[in-house]
């Protein structure tokens, strides 16, 4: 990963960016988006009386709106203490403590929808919190997820990017050492900076979805700027600036032959002779 590193890395990031570089904001965090840019105009009137769980709920902007907007209970989860109590403030200060609420996690099988935003790209142990999602769902429910920009994006650096795919010619200790004269949160890999950042590609996601108890029943690619060009499957590693896309619960394999009749669930291929 990367070709430019030690002294000489190092050194052309603090010419680039001698203070530090904020990427543009992607489409996902523009300031005029709505939770239904991304899950459908008509996502508000599928949540009303709706148990709704928000999976890497953050400061519960997105959680607070869902609850005022008529989810029956909202529930917010992270593993950040801070947000969490940013959070749980400001469905205070609108009047739906008593049915938003926030937490590190729940074991309860209640949500009828999940949604996770931003999210996705930032999880270190992504097959782990498919499976958690999975737990969670009630029978008929699903994830909604909208994530990006993904890690071949221009801008998938995230905050490494100091120019279009500098995170892609820079070593990650190269941008590492950079990061550390700005901040000095004591991370050394890129999954160790606040919130995370697991290099997720669009690929890589379809095979931990392949491999997970859930699966897609769509996954959409939004172009950056709409050009429909970057639609294609060559580019749109590249030129993707949202994935959007439903799971939903994995049919279970169908049971055959002398282990129907026994009522036991068929062996795996790999351990049957």
């Amino acid at each position: 990963m990367g070709i430019l590193g030690g002294r000489i890395g190092y050194w052309m990031l603090r010419k680039v960016a001698p203070r530090g570089h904020v990427a543009p904001e992607s489409e996902s965090s523009a300031p005029d988006s709505k939770l239904k840019l991304f899950f459908g105009d008509d996502f508000f009137d599928r949540i009303k009386g709706k148990t709704v769980v928000d999976f890497g709920c953050g400061p519960g902007t997105q959680a607070v709106e869902m609850a005022v907007m008529g989810a029956g209970r909202v529930v917010g989860l992270d593993i950040q203490q801070r947000a969490l109590a940013s959070a749980a403030e400001l469905a205070r200060r609108h009047s739906v403590s008593d049915r938003c609420t926030f937490a590190t996690g729940t074991g309860e099988k209640t949500a009828d929808i999940i949604i996770s935003k931003d999210a996705f790209e930032h999880f270190s142990d992504l097959p782990a919190i498919l499976s958690q999602m999975s737990l969670l769902l009630k029978p008929g429910g699903y994830v909604l997820a909208a994530f990006g920009p993904t890690w071949l994006h221009p801008y998938g650096g995230h905050l490494f990017s100091a120019f279009p795919w500098a995170h892609l010619v820079f070593t990650e200790r190269a941008l590492i050492r950079w990061r550390a004269d700005f901040k000095s949160d004591g991370a050394t890999r890129f999954s160790e900076v606040e919130g995370g950042l697991n290099q997720m590609t669009i690929r890589r996601f379809e095979q931990i979805v392949d491999e997970s108890p859930l699966r897609l029943e769509y996954l959409e690619c939004l172009p950056i700027k709409g050009i429909p060009l970057l639609k294609s499957p060559i580019l749109r590693e590249f030129g993707s600036s949202i994935v959007c896309c439903k799971l939903i619960a994995r049919d279970p394999k169908p049971v055959r032959g002398a282990d129907q009749r026994r009522g036991r669930r068929a062996a795996p291929a790999e351990h049957r002779l």
